[in-house]
């Protein structure tokens, strides 16, 4: 499954952008570069728990290579981390091929100034 796969758009109650932040979400499931965007998550109430798009992310707890969470229904291994300022979100340096959800476009463009 692909990071430009939807699931249900919409989010319970308890979601609040209070607790949520623009990440950087990258699918390691297939080699070091994967499909890569940037987008709103949003955590649980203990933090331990990232929701993405209708996916739910638990940290590998150190586990991973070069990832650090997965996909709890998929088991795909991710990279999640807060966006870089210079732009080079990939392993390797860059922003190749990273797309940029619309509902976050503005404040990203804010962010990177």
């Amino acid at each position: 499954m692909t990071l430009n796969q939807k699931h249900s758009e919409e989010l319970p109650k308890e979601f609040r952008l209070s607790k949520s932040r623009i990440m950087y979400i990258e699918n390691k499931s297939e080699g070091l570069e994967g499909d890569a965007r940037i987008g709103r998550v949003y955590f649980s109430k203990t933090g331990r728990t990232l929701y993405y798009k209708g996916r739910k992310f638990q940290s590998l707890k150190g586990n991973g290579f070069k990832s650090n969470y997965f996909d709890v229904e998929s088991g795909d291994e991710f990279w999640i981390s807060g966006p870089r300022k210079d732009k080079s979100d990939r392993l390797y340096g860059g922003n190749l091929n990273v797309e940029i959800d619309s509902d976050v476009l503005g404040e990203y463009k804010e962010y990177i100034k």
